[in-house]
């Protein structure tokens, strides 16, 4: 690349002096800004990149004498408002020069889990309005509690910290604030100071979307772009983290964690799965996944064989896997060839784990040696075995729809099993959304 961009040459203000005049906030408004670094090479002409490093596609060029709005440096790139978009350019090629210290080394933010939800607020009672996959990078604007705030498709999103992994040298955003435009009219610029275009403006009362701060200017999400807006112009007050769903709840107890199953109605085998711990008198969500119901959903009133899973809150038993104890402290037993479930609602051994042979102790069992229950745990439901009202009630694994159980995928139960502590008394709430507040 330095071969192809010997001669180089890029300067790029990101603050000037303005002088007094008129017309809309933000424009030039009699005050003096502090000035910054300025960026200069000496080339005609400097690929600009989709991403921080060659192999990312090319964008556009900038040439000399060019002026640029750069964000914070990469290793060896320099992140740079480019026409409204995000670019990137070869910082071998860009002299710094100015009282400021040049942009911080950029923070990398990858999704861990599977599937992660975005949320439109910061907490699982806000609405999903998309998700995210692992391995995938996110653009993190600031954090509120523990959830990151992102630029999720030119949309504002939320999601949960706890399944983000955060590397690079500067540190993670700061706790979310609101900020509200105090002037009647604030010009948006493509760059921070006034020398940079106006590309619209917003309004007295307005919330924005705000991402960085570069001297006395405020780096925004505008309708999808990069924009810039003075300080001057903008209250910011810090928000406090909303409530948690389990923050209502009112049944827990001494439990200091909790899963959560829940679904649209009684009718639906899809379920969301989320999971709470509370830690110096404060609820905090560690988990979201997908997950699924029986085949008919959630029961109105369970029966043995209804193919329904029972709604209610329940304490964790004992946990269980076909192969070895994967990490879990609840106490664990090892499915064997022999391990069965009696569901014979007459026999005296109803909803007990038992093993074959039979000789004639019950006439019926479910046979535990099965891909379902590669690894999960007992629901404790019906623990004073009365018969008919429904047996084998399990927290396990599965992406369809179970008998009567709940289910998720492997990894999620292995993550569950992990975390679960009967130390801290947990206990599973099973509940369409509309009847949570029984609890």
């Amino acid at each position: 690349m330095k071969k192809l961009m010997v001669g180089m040459a890029l300067t790029a203000t990101l603050a000037t002096a303005v002088t007094p005049g008129f017309g809309s906030i933000g424009g030039n408004q009699g005050k003096a800004y502090a000035a910054a670094v300025t960026y200069k090479v000496t080339a005609s002409k400097l690929n600009v990149r989709s991403g921080a490093g060659t192999t990312y596609g090319i964008i556009g060029s900038v040439a000399k004498s060019q002026t640029l709005s750069v964000m914070s440096k990469s290793g060896s790139w320099y992140k740079i408002n480019y026409n409204g978009r995000t670019g990137y350019v070869s910082s071998d090629y860009v002299q710094a020069s100015g009282t400021t210290t040049p942009p911080a080394e950029s923070t990398t933010y990858t999704v861990t889990a599977s599937t992660l939800n975005v949320r439109s607020g910061a907490g699982t009672n806000y609405a999903s309005i998309g998700s995210v996959t692992k391995g995938q990078k996110l653009s993190v604007v600031s954090k509120s509690g523990s959830w990151y705030k992102i630029n999720y498709s030119g949309r504002t999103g939320y999601v949960s910290s706890d399944y983000v992994q955060a590397s690079g040298t500067t540190a993670p955003p700061a706790e979310s604030t609101t900020y509200t435009v105090t002037a009647s009219t604030l010009n948006v610029r493509s760059g921070a100071g006034t020398s940079y275009a106006s590309i619209g403006s917003v309004t007295k009362g307005q919330k924005l979307s705000v991402v960085s701060k570069s001297g006395s200017w405020y780096k925004i999400n505008y309708s999808g772009r990069t924009g810039y807006v003075s300080s001057d112009y903008v209250q910011a007050s810090a928000t406090t983290s909303p409530k948690l769903v389990v923050d209502s709840f009112k049944t827990l107890g001494n439990a200091q964690q909790v899963i959560l199953v829940t679904a649209d109605n009684h009718d639906t085998k899809s379920a969301k799965i989320q999971t709470f711990e509370k830690a110096d008198g404060k609820w905090k969500q560690v988990l979201t996944a997908n997950g699924v119901l029986g085949q008919k959903g959630f029961a109105l009133s369970k029966k043995e064989g209804d193919m329904e899973s029972p709604t209610g809150k329940y304490t964790i038993g004992t946990a269980f896997g076909r192969y070895a104890n994967p990490g879990t402290k609840l106490p664990y037993r090892k499915i064997t060839a022999n391990d069965v479930w009696v569901d014979d609602s007459k026999s005296s051994l109803y909803n007990t784990w038992q093993q074959k042979p039979a000789n004639g102790r019950w006439t019926s069992a479910e046979n535990m040696d099965i891909p379902a229950y590669d690894y999960g745990f007992v629901i404790n439901y019906n623990e004073s075995r009365t018969p008919g009202k429904g047996s084998a009630i399990f927290f396990h694994v599965g992406t369809n729809y179970t008998a009567g159980c709940t289910a998720t995928s492997k990894e999620q139960v292995v993550s569950i099993l992990k975390w679960l502590n009967p130390e801290k008394n947990p206990v599973i709430i099973q509940s369409p959304v509309s009847e949570l507040d029984k609890y």
